[in-house]
């Protein structure tokens, strides 16, 4: 185990995400018990009952999502249905669908990198549209499709390379993320843009 004083910044940021979104989860997943425990017990269930069932499992999900993404990586295994049920719920409340491939669990360090991947591609799909997630013999591939696909060059450049840098805003984080948590395991990204549309290898 590190002494406090070999911590990198990143190691303690993502030391913290972890935390933050542990902490949250508990609260927020004991709503949803609860909501689902009164409409078991035959509860009126109107709009408002189902916008608050469907928020407070959104939050749930996201916060699982950003917890993987944003924390610590370790070398603990993700079983495969905790990363399918996580994005199906996300999906379910927004216009992007998913297609996770790998079969089984997966090494944490590398579901971090594809949810830091799928947050950039996200950031491309203003009207939506599909990302899909595959691996074959260790290399990743997480792919975005769309009828419209809108890239940020400034911030797609730190992932390809090309062209100028810009420093993103707070909701853009993840083109910074990821290629530092891909060096951190020793991987380097690869980003394409093509007619077909984005997609982004480690």
């Amino acid at each position: 185990m590190k002494n406090p004083t070999d911590l990198t910044p990143q190691d303690l940021s993502a030391l913290i995400a972890s935390r933050i979104c542990h902490d949250l989860i508990g609260p927020i997943g004991a709503i949803v018990n609860g909501l689902e425990l009164l409409e078991m017990t035959g509860t009126p269930a109107g709009p408002e009952f189902q916008l608050i069932s469907d928020s407070a499992q959104g939050a749930s999900a996201r916060l699982r999502f950003f917890r993987i993404a944003f924390g610590a990586p370790g070398e603990q295994m993700v079983p495969g249905s905790d990363i399918t049920t996580t994005l199906k719920e996300i999906a379910h409340e927004g216009r992007v669908s998913y297609v996770w491939r790998p079969e089984g669990a997966q090494r944490r360090s590398d579901v971090k990198l594809a949810f830091l991947a799928i947050l950039c591609l996200e950031a491309a799909l203003p009207r939506g549209g599909e990302i899909e997630v595959s691996v074959a013999e260790g290399i990743w591939t997480i792919t975005a499709r769309a009828e419209r696909i809108a890239v940020d060059t400034g911030l797609w450049s730190w992932l390809d390379g090309q062209g100028e840098r810009v420093v993103p805003a707070p909701a853009r984080i993840q083109y910074l993320l990821l290629p530092a948590a891909a060096d951190q395991i020793g991987r380097q990204i690869t980003a394409r843009q093509e007619d077909a549309g984005l997609s982004i290898i480690f």
